[in-house]
């Protein structure tokens, strides 16, 4: 039967909230083009020219794209020879005393070795095999925060101490050890307290039983997936973010006002900010240049933050990114962790660099 008009029941569409959002943007885009057309093209190309650096010099044609793939290949041999249920093992003692899972340390010692891409997307998806709660695996993320994301960056600060007759054997162990174990144990009590302590025996192996060569080839390529789908489009992210700050005149003081905040933290400005914005092995490596002409304790202070997860971009972007697709964790949720880590850390060096001065 045919329905007439007058039984069509019309209902008009609210206009939203982003709509409102949508017509704005589209009025002040017409008043730019009108007035300074420029802004439009000039924002974009400040956005490009600050992410083309790091993605096309750092990791294309740079060492660090060849050292991500590297270091999951390697992380995935060490698993593969029995190195995660051997780190179980020796903290399970520890382990039990916390009242935690022994699987948070493994991202952390994976940190030190590899890097922190390798650490996510190998001892993520062991933290989800072995039943851990999300409180769990996002300590995991906070302590992995408190370790150096390369070995070289570790060298290179013990040569810097070594050029400036520093002592270097207290700071290693009470500011780059020390914290992966009372780190765990702090958040447990305080602000992720859903942990529960599980036996070696209740956890399954991770020793995985793939033939070597199988092993050796699937890691390569495996890290070279995670750094064309994951960390280039993390990194392009935040340093577009930066460059449209820059080019929007605010990032010039957002940084000025980091360097004055690292020197009240005793902590070398120019290392500092290497640390935080660029690398902390390009910080130690300036560090071997420069400790002869700066105090102690802003050494001590620039060594204890470059030993973390830094640059900016790995707690904001691939931490994020990585963690999201092998853990529990939503995106949001493993930001917070590293951010909740990378605090620690920052004040951690400030404490650390007053306490471990007259040491050394």
């Amino acid at each position: 039967m045919a329905v007439k008009e007058n039984q069509v029941t019309s209902q008009k569409r609210e206009i939203t909230t982003i709509e409102y959002v949508g017509i704005g943007l589209i009025l002040v885009s017409l008043i730019l083009l009108f007035v300074k057309p420029e802004v439009i093209g000039g924002s974009f190309n400040a956005m490009q020219n600050s992410a083309v650096n790091p993605v096309v010099n750092v990791y294309l044609t740079g060492s660090l794209g060849t050292a991500v793939i590297l270091s999951v290949m390697t992380g995935r041999i060490l698993e593969r020879l029995g190195f995660t249920d051997a780190l179980i093992r020796i903290f399970t003692p520890v382990a039990k005393i916390m009242k935690i899972t022994p699987l948070i340390i493994v991202p952390a010692i994976y940190n030190i070795l590899g890097d922190i891409n390798a650490a996510g997307r190998i001892t993520g998806p062991a933290l989800k095999k072995a039943g851990a709660t999300k409180d769990e695996q996002k300590i995991a993320i906070a302590t992995m925060f408190q370790s150096q994301q390369s070995f070289s960056t570790f060298m290179l600060g013990l040569v810097a101490f070594a050029n400036a007759g520093i002592w270097a054997f207290p700071i290693v162990i009470i500011g780059v050890f020390l914290p992966v174990v009372v780190v765990p144990f702090l958040l447990s009590k305080t602000i992720y307290r859903d942990v529960k302590y599980k036996d070696i025996s209740e956890m399954p192996r991770f020793t995985p039983s793939t033939p070597i060569v199988p092993t050796i080839f699937n890691g390569a390529r495996e890290g070279a997936e995670l750094m064309f789908l994951l960390l280039i489009p993390a990194v392009v992210v935040v340093y577009a973010i930066i460059g449209l700050l820059t080019y929007m005149g605010i990032w010039p003081a957002i940084e000025s006002a980091m360097s004055s905040f690292l020197s009240a933290l005793s902590i070398d400005p120019e290392t500092g900010m290497q640390s935080i914005l660029v690398s902390p092995t390009l910080a130690m490596n300036t560090l071997t240049e420069t400790i002869v002409n700066i105090s102690p304790r802003f050494a001590i202070g620039s060594f204890i933050l470059a030993a973390s997860g830094l640059p900016l971009q790995i707690p904001f972007a691939q931490i994020p990114a990585v963690w999201a697709q092998a853990s529990d964790l939503s995106t949001g949720e493993a930001m917070q962790a590293a951010v909740i880590g990378l605090i620690i850390r920052v004040f951690s060096a400030f404490v650390l660099a007053w306490i471990l001065t007259p040491m050394v």
